[in-house]
């Protein structure tokens, strides 16, 4: 088993990784598998697989009353990641989430991960649940990801919440932690939010993957920024081809984003959706040269469980 801080340290040339979404509950898992196996030509060293909170609903009883239900909608990463590599040969990184968990569910969910000798995680905090304006954490649960950060970076050093267990087992977990270009919609500004993810990196994250963007300078500049606040641990951007009209309007919404006016200037000019997830392309295809040309070790790519067109930008690109 390879550590992706290893990885981009070891490789001689940069590479492409990717980020899949479980299958909904009562799918087949071959759909997922589906989605992996056009992009293995291109050997990707590790997958990310993201994780879902439950959700909240009060349905409503034949007597009147009401009653809450937790509604699970996808399956967990974990079992998600032990599927996928039993099947491919590549690393797995599955997300974890301070929301909707407490620090000793999470200890033993990363126990679990340490047992099937996965040692790569993404930690996040994860995002309100849909009612709710802001993030509330669980009772004894973190209400920052490098809270999490630091918990997996003691157990490392095989410190455990039990204070009893005087000689446990170190784990061996490689941290990746989440950076924002244009700043999480919570920050108050970009200069707070690095200094937020110069928190994450001193508790013990050793690489940062970032959110999508459609904007290079708006990545370079996030670069020169968290150099010059003392972050020194790999960055590798994320990028997202733009596919369907719904990610004009959602994207920019939904992650806190602009959209360039040359792209969307392009986009208007489409006459049909397949000229949209054309330009959408071509888009990303200009974005990953540029990249490359300048020097980042990899990319990041969210493929939301579409291969085709993260195809065709790998086939044109590296």
């Amino acid at each position: 088993m390879a550590k992706v801080i290893d990885i981009i340290q070891q490789k001689k040339s940069p590479f492409a990784s990717f980020e899949l979404v479980p299958p909904l509950k009562g799918s087949d898992i071959r759909k997922l598998y589906h989605s992996i196996e056009p992009l293995m030509e291109f050997a990707p060293p590790f997958i990310n697989i993201t994780y879902h909170r439950d959700e909240v609903e009060y349905q409503q009883k034949a007597d009147g009353t009401f009653e809450k239900v937790i509604l699970t909608k996808r399956p967990g990463s974990v079992a998600i990641a032990a599927a996928i590599m039993k099947r491919f040969p590549v690393e797995v990184v599955p997300h974890l989430i301070c929301g909707g968990t407490t620090k000793r569910q999470l200890e033993n969910d990363l126990l679990d991960l340490n047992f099937l000798d996965i040692q790569n995680v993404m930690v996040l905090r994860g995002d309100p649940i849909p009612g709710q304006k802001y993030f509330v954490p669980e009772p004894e649960g973190y209400k920052y990801s490098a809270e999490l950060v630091r918990q997996i970076h003691n157990m490392n050093q095989g410190v455990y919440l039990d204070s009893s267990l005087t000689h446990a087992v170190p784990t061996n977990f490689c941290i990746g932690v989440a950076g924002y270009p244009e700043k999480h919609y919570e920050a108050p500004n970009l200069a707070m939010d690095i200094e937020n993810l110069k928190h994450k990196v001193d508790a013990g994250a050793d690489y940062i993957v970032t959110q999508m963007f459609f904007d290079n300078q708006k990545f370079y500049t996030f670069v020169e920024k968290c150099r010059a606040a003392g972050i020194t641990v790999p960055i590798i951007p994320g990028l997202k081809p733009i596919s369907t009209p719904k990610h004009i309007e959602m994207l920019p919404r939904a992650f806190s984003i602009d959209l360039p006016q040359e792209l969307m200037e392009e986009i208007r000019k489409c006459k049909s959706d397949d000229g949209m997830y054309q330009v959408g392309i071509e888009w990303c295809v200009m974005q990953s040269r540029d990249l490359l040309a300048h020097g980042v070790p990899a990319i990041h790519y969210y493929t939301m469980g579409k291969a085709d067109n993260i195809r065709e930008i790998l086939k044109r690109s590296f």
